[in-house]
């Protein structure tokens, strides 16, 4: 039995159908779980990770877990990831975290807090720490919606970004194999794109014409900081967007080695999401 948290996210969703269709049990923990949406088999259970008491009951017979983590914050990851941590390692033998490259370099960000919090408590453990998601882009899909411009900070920004369903499969491979413990993977696209080129891939996929209009970080800052509320995080963005510029994000080869294909070009990942960028039919 394999539970998995932030099951109906983008990551996390491709981590149950991908589980399922492997054949492995799978036990979905979401707050609303009338809406969840998820494929038939899949037990859907009421749990929220601000509650750490919620989610105890369906830890029991679990025998590894899928950690996803909703909190932005420091402070309150700080607070609560020792106590959720706590209920995830009381009897599943391995906990796979969603974590971040920043972890690596930022002992008090969320994703490091996190990671501390598993390492003590005695579990099997698996970190991964994908390259940019290319559903990111979907911040761009109202512009690309109703006009031909991309108005975005740091269009040079090189990004390796990767496609959720491989982040997945790398998920799906440590949760369901031996010989991924005490082991952190990065798993990255196939290639670096800069930010302005990501917007010429998403017009030759919609068969448009999208041009990239440089926006001011300034500008950028008060618009992120309105979209997620949280204005340390928006900074945080921000710079590692202008470090991308000199210092291209990292390619690997983990997707191939640890699922035995090749990791997904941004532009299959276009594809697979192309009308979440399509206007809406006029009337």
């Amino acid at each position: 039995m394999i539970l998995v948290t932030g099951a109906t996210g983008s990551v996390g969703r491709e981590v149950v159908s991908q589980l399922g269709k492997l054949g492995s049990p799978v036990r979905a923990v979401t707050r609303h779980p009338g809406a969840a949406m998820l494929p038939d088999g899949v037990e859907t259970v009421p749990g929220d990770l601000a509650d750490p008491a919620s989610i105890a009951p369906h830890v029991r017979d679990a025998d590894a877990v899928f950690l996803v983590w909703p909190f932005t914050s420091a402070e309150l990851t700080a607070k609560l990831a020792p106590q959720v941590v706590e209920v995830l390692a009381a009897a599943p033998r391995r906990i796979v975290y969603l974590s971040a490259q920043p972890a690596a370099d930022d002992p008090g960000s969320f994703w490091a807090i996190v990671e501390q919090s598993i390492r003590r408590s005695g579990a099997d453990w698996t970190f991964l720490r994908p390259s940019g998601f290319a559903k990111n882009t979907l911040i761009w899909a109202p512009q690309i919606k109703s006009g031909d411009v991309v108005r975005w900070p740091y269009g040079q920004a090189a990004r390796s970004l990767i496609h959720e369903a491989d982040i997945a499969a790398v998920a799906t491979a440590a949760l369901t194999q031996d010989g991924h413990d005490q082991k952190i993977y990065m798993p990255t696209g196939p290639g670096v794109v800069t930010q302005a080129e990501q917007v010429q891939i998403i017009g030759a996929v919609l068969h448009r014409s999208l041009r990239w209009e440089e926006m001011s970080s300034d500008e950028a800052r008060a618009d992120l900081t309105e979209m997620f509320g949280d204005a340390d995080f928006a900074a945080h963005a921000l710079s590692a967007w202008a470090d991308f510029i000199d210092q291209p994000e990292d390619v690997t080869s983990t997707v191939r080695q640890i699922t035995g294909h090749q990791a997904r070009p941004f532009g299959q990942w276009v594809a697979d999401h192309a009308d979440d960028f399509r206007r809406l039919p006029t009337t």
